[in-house]
C-alpha cells in the first residue's frame, strides 16, 4: 500500500490536517506501518503539487493546514480501490535473498538461517495473536489488517518449514552412503 492512496483514503470522509491524518493511518493499519510525521507531510506537499489534494481555507490558530480531496483525488482513489495489487509489485522479498544467498555462501549453515527465522517468525505470530485479543470485533479494519499480519507469518513458518526439508534433501543427496556395520549386516 502506498502512503499516498492512503492518506487519500483516509481524506474521503472529509478534511484533516497531517498529524490527524498521521494518527488515522496508524490507527486504521493497527500501528503495523507507523509513519513518519515528515513522509505524511511530503506526500501531503505531492498531492497537492499534483492536485489530488488542496488546501482547505487558511491555517488555524495551531499552524495546521486542513486538506481536503479535489475530484482528482477522489478519482485516483476510485481507481486505486479498483485495481488489484499484483503480486511482482511488492517489495522483493529481504527473507527469500538471505536464504538464496546461505545457500551458496561457504561457511554459512543454512538451515540455522532458516531455524533463526522460525523463531522470531514463532515470536510475531505469538504477538500478533495476543495483539489480535485486544482488537474489538467491530473494529473492522484493524481486525483485518492483523488477520493479514498472521496470515502473512504463517505462510512464511509454512515456507520455511519448505525450506528447511528441502536442504535436508539436499544434504542427503551429497553425503555419500557409507556402510556401517548395520548396514552390512542387512545387505
Amino acid at each position: 500500500m502506498s502512503i499516498k492512496h492512503g492518506l487519500l483514503a483516509l481524506l474521503a470522509p472529509g478534511p484533516k490536517y497531517g498529524y490527524q491524518l498521521k494518527a488515522e493511518f496508524e490507527a486504521t493499519t493497527g500501528s503495523a506501518w507507523p509513519l513518519n510525521i515528515g513522509q505524511v507531510y511530503s506526500t501531503l506537499q505531492r498531492l497537492e503539487k499534483g492536485g489530488q489534494i488542496e488546501a482547505d481555507g487558511v491555517p488555524d490558530d495551531d499552524g495546521r493546514v486542513v486538506y481536503a480531496l479535489t475530484p482528482a483525488g477522489r478519482e485516483e482513489l476510485a481507481g486505486w480501490f479498483r485495481s488489484p495489487i499484483a503480486q511482482e509489485s511488492r517489495p522483493r522479498d529481504e527473507l527469500a535473498i538471505k536464504l538464496a544467498m546461505a545457500v551458496n555462501t561457504p561457511g554459512v549453515e543454512a538451515r540455522e538461517v532458516v531455524q533463526a527465522q522460525r523463531r522470531q517468525a514463532m515470536s510475531s505470530l505469538q504477538s500478533l495473536t495476543r495483539a489480535k485479543a485486544t482488537v474489538p470485533e467491530d473494529d473492522l479494519a484493524r481486525v483485518m489488517v492483523v488477520d493479514s499480519l498472521i496470515f502473512a507469518v504463517e505462510a512464511e513458518v509454512s515456507w520455511l518449514d519448505r525450506c528447511e526439508a528441502r536442504l535436508r534433501k539436499a544434504r542427503t543427496a551429497q553425503t555419500p552412503d557409507v556402510k556401517t556395520p548395520e548396514k552390512e549386516a542387512v545387505q
